[in-house]
This record gives C-alpha cells, structure tokens and sequence, in this order.
C-alpha cells in the first residue's frame, strides 16, 4: 500500500514538474502544429478524468502564457467550464503516426464565439477577448518553433439562427481562406466538425443550414474534410459533448487528416 502511493506520488510530481516547465523542442521541420479553433466544443467543456492527466512528451501545447509544455486537459482557457477537449487525444494518435516527431497543439477556441467574431478586430464582449487578433498573437508565438500541419475547427451552435444561418457557407469559406493566408500554408488541411446530434434533441432548420453548408463547403474547398458526429452524447446540457465523445472526436480527427495526407 505504502509503495504503490509513494508511486503514484513520484507520478504526480513528475508530471508537475514536466507542465511546469518549457518542454525540449525538436527541429522545426519534426515540430508538427495543429491550430484548433471554434467555440466551445473545440475548446472542450468535458469532466477531466485521471486519462486526461497523463502527459504525453510527443504531445505538446502552447500554454495561455506562451510556453511549450506536454498537452494535458484544459488545454484552453477561454471560459472556467474549459475541460476535456478533442485535441489531446487527436495529438497522441497523430504522434503516434510519425515517429520521430513531436506534435504542438495551439489552443484558441473561444466558448459561445459566432463565425462573425473570427475577424480582424473584432471584440467579443461574452469572453472579453478578440477571438482573431488574440489567435494571431499566438500563431506568431507559435510559428517559429514548428510547421503548421492543420487546422481543426469545430463551432455553429452560435450562428444556427435565422439572419445567421443563411450566411454561414461564405462565411466559412472566406475563414478557411483567411486562416490558411494567416499561416503562409495555401494548401494546409482544414477539418471541420459536425455539431452534436443527439438523441432526443431534435436540430432546429438553422442549425441544419449550418450543417449543410459545412458538408458542402468540405467536398468542395481543396483540402477540406468534415468529421461527423454521429452516435455521440452530450454531458446533460443537450449542447456540450461529454468526455468520452470528445476523445471519440479526436480519433475521427485524426483517422480524417491521415487519410488527407497518407
């Protein structure tokens, strides 16, 4: 009994001590950068468990002060209701498939954001922030370490209401155009995710304008895919995955940018 806490103890201290500090960095070219943006099913808002504590050393994140450190749960930090996310789990399976690299994940998702607050100097009074210009600080913190390899999005929820909805394909469009040119990356994969499709919580026809236009948007745009979410459930809000569906993401993620780049 004694020696398995000691274990566990020397376990929490070393994983401490790893998040505490800037972690070792690879050469650029074998530092892989995955930027994740969207609202808060990107940002995640899922129960953090002790799977989701456990560091990965090949999977990096950058910190909201800027620093390198092995991706754990929140990763973000938009909202106090942050939690487990898609992104952790994408990163270990993407690693895992390139061995000799390391993977930076570059959290800016912000909770509840429209497609209308992703521009320039736009201000989002709901998190007090810029979701674009503070994306843009921290691409430019992040570039010079690594090579943008995607670009993972997931949000609509904010904008599947009538005046919104109708809009969202060119929106979507003009995004991915301006996120691509913003990382010097013309062709880089895009990933969009589908909103929660959950059992007994009936889609309202905006939010299957949103849906539509993204599926479209996806099988049209060069080096674009869209990840379903199908069978997966939500945390009891009726709005937010829980947990287990938010690892389930990241490996359709991660099985959707393989398949782009194989």
């Amino acid at each position: 009994m004694r020696r398995t806490f000691l274990l566990h103890l020397l376990s929490v201290i070393i994983t401490t001590g790893a998040v505490a500090q800037d972690a070792a960095l690879p050469a650029k070219d074998k530092f892989f950068l995955f930027l994740l943006v969207g609202q808060s099913n990107m940002a995640g808002r899922g129960v953090v468990e002790e799977q989701d504590k456990v560091v990965n050393l090949n999977v990096l994140m950058l910190s909201k002060e800027g620093k390198w450190v092995p991706a754990m749960d929140p990763m973000h930090f938009d909202k106090p209701a942050a939690g487990v996310g898609l992104g952790k789990t994408f990163g270990q399976i993407i690693a895992k498939a390139n061995p000799g690299v390391k993977i930076g994940l570059i959290p800016c998702a912000v909770g509840g954001s429209p497609i209308d607050t992703w521009k320039p100097g736009v201000y989002y009074p709901a998190t007090k922030s810029h979701p674009w210009d503070d994306m843009v600080k921290r691409v430019e913190t992040a570039l010079p370490a690594g090579t943008l390899k995607g670009i993972l999005w997931h949000q609509g929820e904010s904008d599947s209401s009538t005046g919104l909805a109708e809009n969202y394909r060119p929106k979507l469009e003009d995004l991915v155009q301006r996120l691509r040119t913003l990382v010097k990356a013309p062709d880089v994969p895009f990933i969009a995710g589908q909103m929660g499709m959950f059992d007994g919580v009936p889609w309202n026809p905006e939010k299957g304008l949103v849906d539509k236009a993204t599926r479209e948007l996806a099988k049209e745009v060069p080096h674009m895919a869209f990840v379903t979410a199908e069978g997966l459930n939500h945390k009891g809000d009726k709005v937010h995955f829980d947990s287990a569906a938010y690892r389930e993401l990241g490996k359709r993620y991660a099985a959707a940018y393989l398949k782009m780049t194989k």
